[in-house]
């Protein structure tokens, strides 16, 4: 980032203060919680999917292992290696980016080119008679989105990087995806703003449209009724 010359530095109210590094702590945290691991529970025709919100040009990377109930044990015991899983994944435009069949243990990666929802989908490629026989799955996904999804033990082995400059690379990597961040939730404002745009317009336009009809009714109740007590000689 090039230096500027000549900053003139002005004071600043500690309220601004506040309110800003309150707004940096909270985006910190929103960033920090990016990825997770969870297990769930899916039957053998059951498809399950989830909503992950990704910026563009984000990449992600999705971990999942399955266990497999044992009805003797009564407990769950890792799946068989004829199971697999078949993970679909669709931008916000419903274009499939990834349609693969995997493992009963894997790993899955796409990069987001349009930002917003993604919808991550998951189910099994048994059938009723099989692997199942009527069971249940339980399946452990943990998925790491922007530089939470970079092994940088593997990087700083590949690129020979000091612990200097692999930590100068990670903060790098960092800075670039909080801008994608802003930058995502900038486009998520300006999308907000043309629906309430768009919703105020509306309303406005219903609101005459109903405000005629209610004139031209009483106009032409005016007029029947006029024509009503001219007929009976009352007027």
């Amino acid at each position: 980032m090039a230096a500027e010359q000549g900053v003139r530095v002005a004071a600043t109210p500690p309220g601004l203060l506040l309110g800003r590094g309150m707004r940096a702590f909270l985006l910190l945290l929103w960033f920090a919680a990016r990825g997770g691991a969870l297990y769930f529970h899916i039957g053998e025709t059951e498809k399950k999917c989830f909503i992950e919100e990704i910026p563009d040009e984000t990449m992600v990377i999705g971990n999942y292992r399955t266990q497999l109930y044992d009805k003797q044990r009564e407990e769950y015991q890792p799946a068989t290696p004829g199971l697999g899983m078949f993970v679909e994944v669709k931008d916000p435009e419903d274009k499939v980016i990834l349609a693969r069949q995997y493992g009963s243990e894997g790993r899955f990666t796409f990069t987001s080119h349009t930002p917003g929802e993604h919808q991550i989908c998951l189910h099994s490629n048994s059938t009723k008679f099989s692997l199942f026989a009527g069971g249940m799955l339980r399946v452990h996904l943990d998925i790491q989105v922007g530089e939470h999804a970079n092994d940088y033990a593997e990087i700083a082995a590949k690129d020979k990087l000091s612990e200097l400059q692999l930590r100068v690379r990670q903060l790098v990597e960092q800075v670039e995806q909080i801008q994608k961040e802003q930058n995502y939730q900038r486009w998520r404002e300006e999308r907000f703003r043309q629906t309430s745009e768009s919703t105020n317009q509306r309303v406005l336009w219903w609101s005459i449209l109903q405000t005629l009809i209610l004139v031209a009714i009483g106009v032409w109740q005016m007029r029947h009724l006029k024509s009503f007590f001219e007929a009976k000689k009352l007027v």
